[in-house]
């Protein structure tokens, strides 16, 4: 492939484990990828190294303290730097960019993700929170502005794999879940569950706030929103199914009763590299299953008493309007209490619960409310901290 036909990768959230594990992917076929734009929250440091060795057309530095630093070491190399999240929203529709990988933590990746939707790119979608908090917003602008989004998520990409060349109804999707690191755990124990312990996750390599989501399995309500929205399946058709071997990534029930699956050990540059060279498969250096070495597949239902999340996201889609992003938001907020130890894990649902219920419902909602909506739960959610 001729360096003019190879797609321009713009990504957002580059120094976190989805960005890093992209650059490895791109690094793998040079031939086929050009980073266009990277931008990164404030791991300044790891940005630069990434643009020494990807040499992209431009860099941003969400945290404006950090601009200079980036700026003095990019200098030589005519590399443009810019600062804030807006830059990297405008960065990343640019003419010059083709897929847009959207992986920023939480509710920050939302606003640059709508910039790059508006501007037609193909958005490689792995920061979920963007259609937990205006997944009706988001479908709406990317059938008008002809942006597709491929899901990056390993369960949502299992589901995508798995729908091409059907025209078959769904009846039913499954999304597995590992169950994380508690799942063998007794309730009486979470009080206890140490930070240290939350963030030792079995099977998969993740960011700390999407370890904690998964640990309370909050990742896993997270998902049905999202899969609610990308392949338009009302949330009764969604069944979480526990499945700790992490093998079968998800799969899809037909009106036939058959069930189609994509399986693979876990490693998150599968679906990421299946969504940036999609419908194109090319090789990548993972490991292989061998089926007679594995020992078993197993699937169970999922305590909903035992992590109350899954349950509380259930109900908050249901409920529909600002009140996923009420949630979404005050999730942030208890993982990051959580992870400063400011907060016992069996209280991060409690925190969740009770800031929902300070929301001012509202059925539909236009962007602004979906932002206000944001800040009042993070408020909110805060104020609570010190009475929980």
């Amino acid at each position: 492939m001729s360096r003019e036909d190879r797609r321009r990768i713009a990504i957002l959230g580059s120094t976190g484990s989805i960005g890093t594990q992209a650059l490895d992917v791109i690094s793998q076929h040079p031939d086929m990828f050009q980073v266009e734009m990277l931008s990164a929250g404030s791991n300044a440091e790891l940005l630069i190294q990434q643009a020494k060795q990807f040499n992209p057309n431009a860099v941003v530095i969400c945290n404006k303290e950090r601009y200079q630093e980036v700026k003095d070491a990019l200098d030589p190399l005519d590399i443009k730097v810019f600062a804030g999240v807006e830059s990297a929203g405008e960065l990343a529709g640019g003419s010059n960019v083709d897929i847009v990988l959207a992986a920023m933590v939480g509710f920050s990746g939302l606003a640059p993700t709508i910039s790059a939707i508006k501007k037609g790119k193909i958005i490689a979608l792995a920061n979920k929170e963007t259609l937990v908090a205006a997944g009706s917003i988001i479908s709406k602008l990317s059938a008008e502005y002809n942006a597709p989004i491929i899901p990056v998520d390993s369960e949502h990409s299992a589901i995508f794999q798995s729908l091409q060349g059907e025209r078959t109804q769904i009846e039913k999707l499954l999304l597995t879940a590992s169950g994380g690191p508690f799942r063998y755990t007794d309730i009486s124990e979470f009080e206890n569950i140490t930070v240290e312990q939350a963030l030792n996750h079995p099977n998969w390599n993740m960011g700390a706030k999407v370890t904690i989501d998964s640990a309370t399995m909050m990742n896993k309500g997270l998902e049905i929103m999202e899969a609610a929205w990308l392949f338009n399946v009302p949330v009764e058709k969604i069944e979480v199914v526990v499945h700790p071997q992490s093998i079968v990534h998800s799969m899809v029930q037909f009106v036939d009763g058959s069930i189609k699956a994509q399986l693979g050990y876990p490693d998150m540059r599968v679906p990421i590299q299946y969504a940036l060279s999609y419908p194109v498969r090319i090789s990548l250096n993972t490991k292989r299953i061998s089926f007679p070495e594995l020992k078993e597949l197993t699937f169970s239902a999922p305590d909903l008493n035992k992590f109350p999340c899954l349950r509380i996201a259930y109900d908050c889609f249901k409920r529909g309007g600002n009140i996923p992003c009420a949630m979404n938001g005050a999730n942030e907020v208890a993982v990051d209490a959580f992870l400063n130890k400011k907060i016992r894990f069996s209280q991060i649902p409690q925190l969740i619960e009770k800031t929902i219920e300070k929301i001012t419902f509202i059925p539909v909602c236009t962007l602004d409310e979906i932002f206000e909506t944001d800040r009042l739960s993070k408020v909110y959610a805060k104020e609570l901290l010190c009475k929980i």
